[in-house]
């Protein structure tokens, strides 16, 4: 009888660090960006996303704006490791068209409309991002 109740304890175990796994790894996929990027006038902003909560995710009118790019809304829900060459290409011409100070905003709608940035223009819109905020 012990060993039956060690083996289901044991099972038990086994299943509560999938799901706490499983859990953390789905965080992680759903933030934007993980590394701090604060600086001393983000009073209040934690520094853990690429554009300030502050500014962006709290607002209750999360208004869509555009940034000439409607053609990226047939990205909207595809995970970006399964874009094709093309689809990629087609966020990059549009991101190398961004202004710098264009960036934060044109990823708050990308955010906005679901639509996941290619890692290479993400880390590059982070540099961005990380050099208006310390102006």
């Amino acid at each position: 009888m012990i060993p039956l109740i060690l083996f289901v304890l044991l099972g038990l175990t086994i299943l509560v660090l999938f799901e706490v796994r499983a859990r953390k790894e789905a965080a992680s996929a759903s933030d934007f960006a993980t590394e701090p990027a604060a600086s001393a006038d983000d009073s209040g902003c934690c520094g853990q996303h690429l554009v300030c909560e502050r500014e962006t995710l709290l607002q209750t009118n999360a208004e869509i704006v555009y940034y000439d790019d409607e053609e990226l809304d047939t990205l909207a829900g595809i995970n970006y490791a399964d874009y094709t060459p093309q689809q990629e290409q087609m966020i990059r011409e549009v991101f190398q068209t961004m202004q710098g100070k264009d960036v934060p905003g044109w990823c708050r709608s990308l955010q906005l409309r679901n639509i996941q940035l290619p890692l290479d223009v993400r880390e590059e819109a982070l540099l961005i991002v990380r050099e208006r905020r310390k102006k």
